[in-house]
């Protein structure tokens, strides 16, 4: 067996003024064929576990070029373009083959392609022809379009948020691939339409729950696998929304109803997923009188994971005002700043401005005199098995705040983004993070206490009053109930 495999992924917050050009990936992950570390990010997972699959069969793994940019806004059409016919070419050389098995993310927008996943993959089945298998891991945070169902024959998304379970969903990807070409199954997908946005974190009830019981359905031997595409809310695109995906061995009338059937459930719970949240007054007051650290403040919508900057200040203005100590932030981006305190060196005591640049709704800019306490080249984090990076970084220190100034744009995954740049984060009594869910899996395992804090707007998280141009009117919440009225009128 000739198998290809590719990467080309990042998610699209169309309401995010931040662009994203070839740069973008090239500061995230680009690597041209058979340059992909051993080591997976979070779409990258097909090409590793591949690998481990190739060397026990025997086969020969075709590797293409895996590229991926952290969250933002739209893509520039030279970059989508560039990279997509770069894989593009790369599979043409490698014809024939018997399969393509791909990494992408799925909320992707480029200038000119609402749904770059639909044409990217129209583009390979057009090249593989009607009879070779095309399948592809994606993040649950995308959109699932009709385009995408006629170019593949199935879909496995990650079921966990956090998304900790990458590498065992790229495992269930071959799994189904592998039993595809060697005949004893035949994947069919059947989808069903919520005609709802939401969050669904699977480190709280009920999502928890759900989870836990579609993975004890995918034990039935005719269900090859369940995903729960959540949809995300700050793609505004036609298709979005959250929907339910049933792969079967060749069983579409089983599959069709069992997704009716979830996607119903989930409905039911419509409104109950996300955590509760509080403002920042309310989240400085508790996390300063509470009797022991560290306390976790959330700030969930300055979340660059959700395609924001990453540079609101909301949160550190509150804690300046109030005199705060025993406190970390992590982190706020401002690449000139960090340029800034490079030329200055460690130990200087310099004037600078800092943060809030990017959009209305995310504070005011921070004017003080601040102590360059460390500095990183090239900063990274632990998430999970992997590594994400956060770029040159700089650790600044104001009014006793300990605050770390990022040029790489990444949410909060672990607690090493702090220990990376000289904090110790468990002798903090306060850290503030930037992150909706993603930080849950490795800071609960040192935190007293989490605080989800909404703090300005960032982010478009409010779909009922969120100004869509391209996106459905007629699902939850915009309408109480889109199913009902749906039926009303058959």
């Amino acid at each position: 067996m000739r198998i290809f495999t590719a990467v080309l992924a990042t998610e699209t917050n169309t309401f995010s003024p931040i662009c994203v050009d070839r740069r973008a990936f090239e500061a995230s992950l680009y690597a041209p064929p058979g340059e992909h570390p051993e080591t997976p990010t979070l779409c990258s997972a097909p090409i590793t576990v591949g690998r481990q699959v190739a060397a026990e069969k025997g086969w020969e793994l075709i590797e293409g070029t895996a590229a991926w940019a952290d969250p933002a806004g739209l893509v520039n059409r030279t970059a989508y373009e560039g990279l997509r016919d770069e894989i593009l070419d790369q599979l043409r050389a490698a014809m024939p083959v018997d399969a393509v098995v791909l990494g992408l993310h799925g909320a992707m927008v480029a200038a000119g392609y609402e749904d770059p996943e639909g044409d990217f993959l129209t583009r390979v089945r057009k090249i593989v022809g009607p009879d070779i298998l095309v399948c592809a891991e994606l993040d649950p945070h995308s959109h699932l379009t009709k385009k995408r169902l006629a170019a593949a024959n199935f879909f496995v998304y990650f079921k966990e948020f956090p998304h900790t379970d990458f590498v065992d969903r790229a495992e269930d990807l071959w799994r189904i691939a592998v039993d595809t070409l060697e005949g004893r199954v035949k994947a069919v997908m059947s989808v069903f339409d919520c005609r709802m946005i939401d969050v669904y974190p699977t480190s709280r009830e009920p999502m928890r729950s759900f989870v836990d019981k579609i993975m004890t359905i995918e034990k039935d031997a005719d269900i090859l696998s369940i995903s729960v595409i959540h949809g995300f809310m700050a793609g505004d695109v036609p298709e979005m929304g959250t929907k339910l995906l049933v792969v079967t061995d060749n069983k579409p009338d089983k599959g069709s109803a069992l997704a009716r059937e979830l996607g119903l459930e989930l409905f039911s719970k419509r409104g109950t997923f996300m955590m509760p949240q509080i403002d920042e007054k309310l989240a400085v007051a508790q996390a300063m009188a509470a009797h022991s650290g560290p306390v976790v403040i959330a700030d969930v919508w300055d979340n660059p994971g959700g395609g924001t900057a990453g540079d609101a200040t909301v949160i550190l203005e509150e804690l300046l005002a109030h005199g705060a100590r025993e406190t970390a932030i992590g982190t706020i981006w401002d690449p000139m700043a960090v340029q800034i305190c490079m030329a200055a060196g460690e130990g200087a005591e310099i004037p600078l401005r800092f943060g809030a640049k990017s959009a209305p709704g995310t504070g005011n800019p921070i004017d003080g005199i601040v102590k360059v306490v460390r500095l990183v080249a090239n900063a990274e984090m632990r998430f999970g098995e992997s590594f994400a990076p956060f770029g040159d970084a700089a650790h600044i220190e104001l009014n006793g705040i300990d605050i770390i100034l990022n040029s790489t744009r990444a949410q909060s995954f672990d607690p090493s983004l702090f220990s990376v740049m000289g904090i110790d984060p468990t002798r903090k009594k306060i850290l503030v993070i930037k992150s909706t869910n993603h930080f849950y899996a490795s800071f609960s395992k040192i935190a007293s206490e989490i605080l989800y804090c909404s703090a300005g707007t960032p982010y478009p998280n409010n779909p009922a009053r969120t100004p869509y141009r391209r996106a459905p009117k007629d699902i939850w919440p915009m309408v109480a109930d889109p199913h009902a009225a749906k039926e009303g009128a058959a």
